[in-house]
């Protein structure tokens, strides 16, 4: 493999410097075209994303400078009722969790904003709303599925976030009336920044609070509470707004309740409690924690939707940067040479291991929201944990790759108008909703010390020093080894732990769990990974697909090779050759890196409107020159110095 700096690869990167349009290529190529097939759903792609990727082609969804903060809140409550639009059934969306996620997935890329607050409104909402029928038979949801009215929700409290079954807020039967009155009994319990101001129009909420029967605590449940209407908030419901947060504004309010008065119809009921009209609860969970995680059931389906609003994120971000990266010229190795940056090892590597990642980030997210469409009530936890997993090393990568982009972008990066410096601070936001990525690999760690069995590789009988590295089973085998290696070590931990301390046996099994959680993450990525590519039909996108896989698994085995040598799964030879094994296959990708990022599929109307994945630049206006050259000539200008 010749160096990338060498004359007969450099000319073949130049000729790829090129952006699409300049080539001549009016839309993806066929191999492109290949790749957005396997990473969109195949067959399923226009259904799925069609609409989402047509919505941010529309010029209602271009960069707008200048706006103040609510300004940019105002903006993705207008862009909200164009999703709604564009959604066709509100009620459909809201249970098809495939069309949901991509909702996130592309909305994501061009209004963080948006992205949040049409998370709340469809799934925690509307699905809330929706899946909580009982009792409410004949409830008119035309109001929100049209959006004359907008929907939030109202769970975590200033007091309780992940401990949300602890929350303060009450909701009392008032016997009088045969409804409810909901309070807000101390300020630890005011509801912790929901979208909840004035902004975009008259709202209602879901609100978790725990229902009182004549002071006995029964739990909490979910209740259909108005915030406003077109004269303003309801009375009885205060709002203060939240100091502005990083990232793209939303309307984060802190809310609370005095004494409202609800009707006995803003129960949300289903199987898991039903109140009749003397007060007695009937419930099929024995628990009140059962019944309480069963009302917030819609954030798993919520965490999807995060890990995908990130996923896209992270794809936007890295498509700008291989882009700018083909089109930024700086001097070469030979007097008046001129090259493209990607020419460089130091940038296109780091670019080509963040490309491998979000293709593995994609048919992971696709494989597990397949495996939650299908699942059963006997694999319901298993598959909820799976959910957790995934939304945390999804949401965790992105954020790694959307600030590696920015950084390859330089200064080009830090301009709003480039599309790529507000995603880093988005992803965050995905980072903590919805179950904060730590505290949920904490107890998915907690869970899989013994409740998981990590499936055994069996590969043929190979003697181990004839075993290669481009080999990519035994490159999935070694991933296991992981996996098992770092469950081991929690297992032994937990069992050595001090006796009578449960707080103190976890903290010394916490770590090793976590690198297992990992591990699993990355393990179960590579499987979708190896499954999309061997259903590639065109053999030159297999082949692209493959060596992407092994550049994934590659970097993620790099850091455990000590641990696999020594207990016998590698030789010396092995690690020796890990540098070399990676150099090669990055070689071997990096002319095609404008092929893997044009199947990311975005469209070109918003690609045309980022001035660095378009060949520009800012400075690069016609009139920047002629303009300064004016003010600086004028009498009118400041002194120079």
């Amino acid at each position: 493999m010749q160096p990338l700096h060498d004359k007969g690869l450099l000319e073949v990167v130049s000729e790829r410097s090129r952006l699409p349009e300049e080539r001549g290529v009016a839309h993806a190529s066929a191999r492109s075209r290949e790749l957005a097939h396997l990473l969109f759903d195949g067959e399923d792609q226009a259904r799925v994303h069609g609409a989402w990727r047509d919505l941010i082609a529309t010029e209602s969804f271009r960069h707008r400078p200048g706006l103040s903060p609510a300004e940019r809140v105002q903006l993705s409550y207008s862009r909200l009722r164009l999703v709604n639009d564009a959604a066709g059934d509100a009620a459909d969306l809201a249970f098809d969790v495939r069309r949901l996620a991509a909702l996130h997935e592309w909305t994501g890329v061009v209004d963080g904003g948006l992205c949040t607050v049409a998370s709340i409104h469809y799934n925690l909402f509307l699905g809330s709303l929706l899946d909580q029928r009982a009792g409410t038979a004949g409830r008119d949801v035309s109001d929100f599925t049209s959006m004359r009215r907008i929907g939030t929700f109202l769970c975590t409290e200033l007091d309780h976030g992940n401990d949300a079954s602890a929350l303060g807020t009450t909701a009392e039967l008032d016997w009088e009336t045969g409804g409810f009155v909901l309070h807000t009994p101390t300020p630890g319990a005011q509801k912790f920044m929901p979208n909840t101001s004035l902004a975009g129009g008259p709202k209602s909420a879901v609100v978790a609070a725990r229902l009182l029967v004549d002071g006995v605590d029964q739990g909490c449940f979910l209740f259909l509470t108005p915030l406003s209407d077109d004269n303003g908030r309801v009375p009885g419901v205060h709002v203060r707004e939240l100091p502005d947060r990083t990232g793209t504004p939303v309307d984060h309010c802190l809310t609370s309740f005095d004494q409202v008065q609800l009707p006995r119809e803003a129960l949300l009921e289903a199987e898991h409690g039903r109140l009749d009209r003397d007060g007695t609860l009937h419930s099929s969970l024995g628990s009140a924690r059962k019944r309480f995680l069963h009302s917030i059931g819609r954030v798993t389906s919520g965490k999807l939707c995060m890990s995908a609003g990130t996923l896209g994120m992270s794809r936007a971000a890295l498509t700008i940067a291989v882009r700018h990266a083909h089109t930024r010229h700086i001097s070469g190795p030979r007097l008046g040479e001129r090259v493209p940056l990607v020419a460089h090892r130091s940038h296109h590597g780091r670019l080509l291991d963040a490309t491998a990642t979000a293709y593995a980030m994609t048919f992971l997210h696709r494989e597990v929201v397949s495996q939650w469409v299908g699942h059963t009530a006997e694999n319901r936890t298993e598959t909820e944990r799976l959910v957790a997993v995934a939304k945390g090393w999804i949401s965790w990568q992105a954020r790694a790759i959307a600030i590696e982009s920015r950084e390859r972008c330089g200064a080009q990066g830090l301009f709003p108008v480039n599309g790529i410096s507000d995603l880093p601070l988005n992803i965050e936001g995905g980072i903590t909703a919805e179950g904060d990525n730590l505290v949920i690999w904490v107890k998915a760690g907690a869970e899989m010390i013994f409740g998981h069995e990590v499936e055994q590789d069996h590969l043929p009988h190979v003697p181990l020093v004839q075993r290669a590295l481009t080999d990519l089973a035994f490159l999935r085998a070694l991933l296991v080894e992981v996996e098992s290696a770092a469950q081991g070590r929690a297992r032994t931990a937990l069992r050595r732990g001090p006796a009578g301390d449960p707080l103190g046996r976890w903290n010394a099994a916490s770590t090793p769990a976590l690198e297992m959680v990992s591990a699993h993450a990355c393990r179960r990525a590579a499987d979708a990974f190896i499954a999309a590519a061997a259903r590639a039909t065109d053999p030159t996108a297999r082949t692209l697909l493959e060596d992407l896989c092994r550049l994934f698994l590659l970097r993620q085995l790099s850091a455990h090779t000590g641990e696999l040598l020594a207990d016998g799964h590698l030789t010396a030879g092995h690690v020796r050759a890990f540098p070399d094994a990676t150099t090669d296959v990055m070689a071997a990708l990096a002319p095609h890196m404008l092929t893997l990022v044009d199947a990311f599929d975005l469209p070109d109307e918003f690609l045309a409107a980022v001035p660095i994945a378009s060949g520009g630049r800012i400075g690069d206006e016609e009139d920047t020159w002629s303009t300064w050259h004016l003010r600086r000539s004028s009498p009118l200008a400041p002194a120079t110095r």
